[in-house]
């Protein structure tokens, strides 16, 4: 195994200029599923890694319930400095499981929590109109009906008829594009590794932008949309309740103003490796796969060693 057993711990590094770069070069929905993708593949074999060398730690506590035999020098010769980084990965490897533990626990939480609140609102739509001059809107996913837009009077009585729309666009386009689940995947991912949280805020920036287009296209009209945003955050307040995986945080509004005031973003596919959004996509892509192949190269050597060290 040697040092590649490390090497999908600081992999991650290798996707911080992507999560720069697609942010402003590619289209919000390509860069929010490559983001996505090269965050929960770099996160799991980053965990996965932090197991084998756990493993090792582990073997050479006393009273441990793992067989003795994996305690033994060739076992041990498989990790370069086995008695600090397998004591050290125990306490990291715990600390991992709670922090996404706490991720999960917190996300199921808060959609009960809004889920029960909106279930005794009247109507069947799938926008509820609260009566409150609290001014703010979002997404709540799931339910019966698939998911529901919640917006205020006090918003709506801030916004012209099309920009009413153009909201009503942009929070349809988070449900129908599932963006709960890319941000909770890369706020797991970030629990796991601390080195992905660029990608994390990326990612909450392009599924905005990516909803934001979404809205453009279903309005036809790009400057309508980005009145509503602006008019929607200067009037915006502190949601009175958390909400699912984020819905409501608006994002950096400038950057999304002025990217629905130029050009729609094209929808090309791979970006050209002789561009520096390209390159960097290329390397991010790169350092998924030699983590991937790491990892599962030093799982199969492990799974070897320890076969060979446990007696029948």
């Amino acid at each position: 195994m040697g040092v590649f057993v490390f090497l999908p711990l600081v992999l991650p590094l290798t996707a911080w200029p992507v999560a720069r770069l697609a942010e402003q070069h590619l289209h919000p929905r390509t860069a929010t599923r490559l983001l996505t993708g090269v965050s929960g593949v770099m996160a799991l074999c980053s965990t996965v890694c932090l197991g084998l060398v756990m493993v090792v730690g582990t073997a050479q506590l006393p009273g441990n319930p793992l067989p003795d035999g994996w305690s033994d020098p060739e076992v041990r010769e498989a990790v370069p400095y086995d008695e600090v980084v397998g004591k050290a990965a125990i306490p990291a490897l715990v600390a991992v499981v709670v922090l996404c533990a706490r991720v999960l626990w917190r996300h199921g939480k808060v959609r009960r929590q809004v889920h029960r609140a909106l279930a005794g609102l009247p109507g069947a739509s799938e926008v509820a109109v609260l009566p409150d001059d609290t001014p703010y809107a979002y997404a709540v996913p799931g339910g019966e009906r698939g998911g529901r837009v919640v917006v205020t009077t006090g918003l709506l009585g801030r916004l012209a008829s099309g920009e009413r729309r153009a909201l009503f666009a942009h929070e349809r386009a988070h449900l129908a594009a599932r963006h709960h689940r890319f941000l909770l995947v890369t706020r797991l991912a970030a629990a796991a590794n601390p080195f992905l949280l660029p990608l994390r805020t990326a990612v909450s920036y392009t599924t905005e932008r990516w909803a934001d287009e979404e809205a453009a296209r279903a309005v036809g009209d790009r400057r309508t949309v980005a009145r509503a945003i602006g008019r929607a955050a200067l009037a915006a307040h502190a949601v009175p309740w958390p909400t699912p995986a984020g819905l409501a945080a608006p994002g950096p509004v400038p950057r999304r103003v002025a990217a629905l005031l130029g050009p729609a973003p094209a929808a090309r596919g791979r970006p050209s490796l002789f561009t520096a959004v390209g390159l960097a996509a290329w390397t991010a892509a790169a350092g998924t796969a030699v983590s991937a192949m790491s990892s599962a190269n030093c799982t199969v050597t492990m799974v070897v060693i320890l076969h060979g060290a446990t007696p029948l």
